[in-house]
Formats: structure tokens, C-alpha cells, sequence
């Protein structure tokens, strides 16, 4: 998958220095992956929900972060549309970041 606004995780990790390791983690099997569904991603990512609107939410670090994706599989885009806490994840609508 080829990842869009990645600086909004280089970002993240500048005020959330304990989320960098995960997130790396997080980049490198995104990158290397060639996801076609859903059920693909849970094969790396078990705790993965899909929203709507080709909207995915991904635990970091233990449910402590949150990423919320648009992943278009026929183009291999998955594109970064929030990172946050679980905190500031609860405040947000998902379905329409």
C-alpha cells in the first residue's frame, strides 16, 4: 500500500514520543502489505474496524492510539486521515474524518 499524509503520524509522534516505535511497526506492514478486504487486513491487524465511507480505525500501542484510514484497495492508497489518542479518538466522528 502506498501511504498518503504520512505527516500527520511524523506529527503525532513529535508530541507522543511513546507512540513511535508502534507506529513505525505500524508503517512498515502498511507498506508492505497488499490488502484487497477487510478480512486481508485482519490477517495483520485483528482489532481493525471498518466505519464506513472506506474509513478503517486501527488500534496502536494497545487501543492506547487510534488511526483512522481511508484504504482504496484497487489503487493500493491508504491514506491517513486522523491519529490520536483514544481520548481524543472518543470526541471525533469517525465517519466523517
Amino acid at each position: 500500500m502506498r501511504i498518503r499524509n504520512r505527516e500527520i503520524l511524523d506529527k503525532f509522534v513529535k508530541k507522543h514520543a511513546d507512540s513511535a516505535k508502534a507506529l513505525q511497526k505500524f508503517i512498515e506492514i502498511v507498506e508492505e502489505a497488499e490488502w484487497h478486504n477487510l478480512n486481508d487486513i485482519k490477517l495483520n491487524f485483528n482489532s481493525v474496524d471498518y466505519v464506513t465511507n472506506e474509513r478503517y480505525v486501527f488500534d496502536i500501542r494497545g487501543n492506547k492510539y487510534r488511526v483512522i484510514a481511508v484504504i482504496i484497495f484497487i489503487g493500493g492508497v491508504f491514506s491517513i486521515r486522523f491519529v490520536g489518542t483514544h481520548t481524543e479518538y472518543s470526541k471525533i466522528d469517525a465517519k466523517q474524518i
